[in-house]
């Protein structure tokens, strides 16, 4: 694996375990300590994630006109300054105006990362970006329970110690990434960069079909960093306990993995299936946390939702790929990233939302009850995935 795919796997892992220091605690901040409604915070983490998806299409602009260094410098300089304001303004509107940004910012630096990695790795094709999403997760796990343990002593030290890692990845960017020649890439196709008209509507109505399935899902998976999150406060989890729940999502993602590729070798042989088993083991996991009173409770079912996840998640992309016509890959897989932002946009404020008028069970059961609707459009979608053919390869290249 070349020198410069390592710094990025790094940077990757510093940069995600800096924001990682300030996800898990946004809700619990804004609710406990500055006392806003769940569905206050909810909005403000709508508007973040909102933000971060004008930064992602920002950031494949950007990509194709300036080039990765320059594009990540970008990003890295507005999420640094940023965290590093948190540590002086973190009253209510300062808090929310900087999360904002912070997302835009966060949002330009990650599509020119996976950009860079696949082109100065070609070789290594899905290993390349197999390695990024594995940074990532380790720097979910390491954030998540560094993190946890700093805002028990104070919130003030979670955003110093955000802003000091976002500062060592922009060292790295800084002396590191110099170099790269980035002009020679094939840059970052996002959905607005296409403009042919779409010819292969089968596959692409299989895709929205799909992707239906995936936005509910992600719209539950993030009431886990959102009213939950709260949720466990009010039951006496500490944020060092929380935080150690997604210590544990991380690491089993990162370890599990051979567990569940011999699972799936074995049982599970069409990636359809595999989905449809994580929808049923995410409504597993809902039921389990619904009856939960104490943190073994939230463990086990963190550890459920984290098998879950790892069915769910790489299956989506996969099938993305199947169904994308030549020269259309960039776009499917633009469809579906979009997707899992929207679910991360719409999940905090529904969540709260319901939590608010109603109560956490009602929430908890509506969630099941989208993980079925999820698992139902899957269903659709497998029983006429014959049907869904890619377009001829000696056709010119359409949606």
């Amino acid at each position: 694996m070349p020198a410069k795919v390592w710094l990025l796997i790094i940077g990757m892992a510093l940069n995600v375990t800096g924001s990682s220091f300030l996800w898990p605690i946004n809700t619990i901040f804004m609710h406990e300590h500055l006392g806003k409604s769940l569905t206050v915070a909810g909005l403000v983490l709508l508007m973040n994630s909102g933000a971060g998806i004008i930064g992602n299409l920002t950031g494949g602009l950007l990509f194709d006109r300036l080039g990765g260094y320059r594009t990540i410098m970008l990003g890295v300089l507005i999420s640094f300054t940023t965290s590093f304001l948190l540590i002086w303004f973190h009253d209510f509107w300062s808090y929310s105006i900087l999360l904002v940004f912070m997302g835009f910012g966060m949002g330009i630096v990650f599509p020119s990362m996976y950009a860079l990695a696949g082109t100065m790795w070609k070789e290594g094709g899905r290993k390349a970006f197999n390695r990024i999403y594995i940074a990532q997760n380790v720097g979910v796990a390491l954030g998540a329970a560094l993190g946890g343990l700093a805002a028990s002593y104070s919130f003030t030290l979670s955003f110093i110690s955000c802003a000091s890692l976002s500062f060592f990845f922009l060292m790295i960017v800084w002396f590191g990434f110099k170099g790269i020649d980035e002009k020679k890439s094939g840059g970052v196709q996002t959905v607005f960069s296409q403009k042919k008209r779409i010819h292969n509507k089968p596959a692409f109505i299989a895709l929205l079909i799909l992707c239906g399935g995936y936005l509910l899902a992600w719209i539950g998976y993030v009431q886990w960093q959102s009213t939950i999150a709260s949720y466990t406060q009010d039951l006496g989890v500490t944020l060092k306990m929380y935080s150690l729940l997604w210590t544990v999502n991380g690491l089993f993602i990162v370890l599990g993995q051979p567990l569940v590729n011999l699972f799936l070798k074995k049982w599970l042989h069409s990636t359809s299936s595999q989905i449809l088993v994580g929808y049923v083991i995410f409504i597993v996991s809902f039921i389990i946390v619904g009856n939960a009173k104490d943190l073994s409770g939230f463990m086990i079912a963190m550890v459920v939702l984290t098998i879950g996840e790892m069915l769910v998640w790489p299956g989506v992309p996969s099938i993305a790929a199947e169904l994308a016509p030549q020269g259309r890959a960039g776009f499917y897989q633009g469809i579906v990233n979009s997707t899992a932002t929207g679910g991360r946009m719409l999940g905090p404020l529904f969540g709260g939302m319901v939590a608010d008028l109603f109560n956490i069970s009602i929430l908890f059961q509506t969630i099941m009850g989208l993980m079925v609707i999820a698992f139902m459009l899957t269903i659709v979608y497998s029983r006429n995935r014959h049907s869904f053919k890619k377009q001829d390869t000696s056709q010119p290249a359409a949606l």
